[in-house]
């Protein structure tokens, strides 16, 4: 079994969804008293969202670089961003390492593509569901059409994600929020809806809606257990 290596902290919640999904999938997968072999180095997340909205994300890199390297010093066989935000410097973080980076963003992309998924809404930060180093990438390397939420609902969806689920604040106002932004996307055509912010997941769930949801967490937890073993 390879050694995971954990990037956590953004935020400590979606964190620790990982270590349990990742440890769950390890011992369904080899029953017994089996559970993951990994490394985990955990930020303060404070600086690094302060360095996010003031647009520095050079400042970010340099941060989790030294993080990632850490990660790997300690003996990680490959890496696992916990986070789809942070992944828009994850060219950086692959430049300083040696062991292999597991991309979120791919993994969700192949997930969609085996359930011939198309179309496809996205949920996440601003800059996740703005920018394109998460939306290019599953649009130009695997093709897909990807829809975001209109301008007033991105700010809704981005405050409940920095503003309550970061700080593991559950509100059934904004999960009824959430649910009808989910329906919209629907509406226009999406064939499924990508949770694509670490925390949705502790929000909303596939029982909460009949659209397809993809929850980017488990996605990645359950590629980390693949390759691992």
């Amino acid at each position: 079994m390879k050694i995971i290596g954990l990037l956590g902290g953004m935020s400590w919640e979606s964190t620790l969804g990982y270590y349990r999904a990742i440890n769950e999938g390890v011992k369904k997968a080899l029953g017994g008293l089996h559970s993951a072999r990994l490394v985990l180095y955990s930020v303060d997340f404070d600086p690094i969202e302060k360095l996010q909205h003031d647009g520095d994300w050079e400042g970010t890199a340099k941060i989790l670089s030294q993080a990632a390297l850490r990660v790997q010093s300690a003996g990680a066989d490959f890496l696992v961003i916990c986070t789809n935000t942070m992944h828009k410097i994850a060219p950086q973080i692959e430049a300083v390492l040696a062991i292999p980076l597991l991309h979120i963003a791919d993994a969700t992309a192949e997930v969609l593509v085996q359930n011939g998924i198309s179309k496809v809404g996205l949920l996440g930060t601003a800059f996740t569901m703005e920018q394109d180093f998460y939306k290019g990438r599953l649009i130009q390397q695997y093709g897909l059409n990807v829809l975001v939420p209109d301008d007033e609902d991105r700010k809704i969806v981005h405050r409940v994600i920095y503003q309550e689920l970061c700080l593991g604040k559950l509100k059934s106002d904004s999960k009824a929020e959430y649910l009808r932004i989910i329906d919209s996307l629907a509406r226009q055509g999406a064939e499924g809806v990508i949770l694509g912010c670490t925390e949705i997941g502790m929000l909303v769930s596939q029982q909460d809606t009949d659209v397809k949801l993809f929850d980017t967490t488990a996605i990645h937890a359950d590629k980390a257990v693949e390759y691992a073993l």
